[in-house]
């Protein structure tokens, strides 16, 4: 196993949920925040390190996006339980919905690969504006608790349901390219009948 900086930087960031959730529960949104930061820096430079310095690595590929979808996954379900102090609700549909997505964006990897051989599933400009916006809305409920910027829980509010028009329109937009692949790859000449 090749362990780079970047990679050890993705371990930190999946040993950083644990806390990050236990912080939530404990009704402490300031240090599920501050968790939250550092994971995020963490995220930026194990990108800059891998390449600038050439320290890509095929365990990067895996552990990178593992580590980002725990992470979120782990926001969007802890921050969705009611009767916690973390600010603006995040209803559990939408958290539903971001979960939905992300399996959803899996299965047709996975799908692709076995029935066709495509290894790479290009992301979308829609895909990566979906990722921030989902990434600014736990970043706002989390600020939007008291006693930290209470005044926000309604901007905060506002961004969570931008978050599941987005992450519907996302995965509605990888079920439609989907198909485009597929019709696209079955009807070539070449293409393997028994595929």
């Amino acid at each position: 196993m090749n362990f780079t900086i970047p990679n050890l930087l993705s371990l930190l960031r999946m040993a950083l949920v644990p806390p990050f959730i236990i912080y939530i529960l404990d009704g402490e949104p300031k240090r599920a925040l501050s968790i939250f930061v550092i994971a995020g820096v963490s995220d930026a430079l194990d990108g800059f390190i891998a390449r600038f310095f050439n320290q890509q690595s095929r365990l990067g590929t895996y552990l990178d996006p593992i580590a980002d979808k725990l992470l979120m996954t782990a926001a969007y379900v802890a921050l969705s339980i009611p009767g916690l102090n973390h600010g603006a609700p995040i209803p559990a549909w939408v958290t539903v919905l971001v979960i939905a997505r992300d399996v959803l964006l899996v299965v047709c990897s996975l799908v692709f690969y076995l029935a066709l051989g495509v290894k790479d599933f290009p992301v979308t400009v829609l895909s990566k504006v979906t990722t921030v916006v989902q990434v600014s809305a736990v970043a706002l409920v989390l600020l939007s608790a008291p006693p930290l910027v209470p005044r926000l829980e309604t901007v905060a509010l506002a961004v969570v349901y931008l978050v599941a028009a987005l992450t519907l329109a996302s995965g509605l937009d990888y079920i439609v390219r989907a198909n485009s692949m597929i019709a696209t790859r079955t009807n070539r000449p070449d293409a393997d009948p028994g595929r």
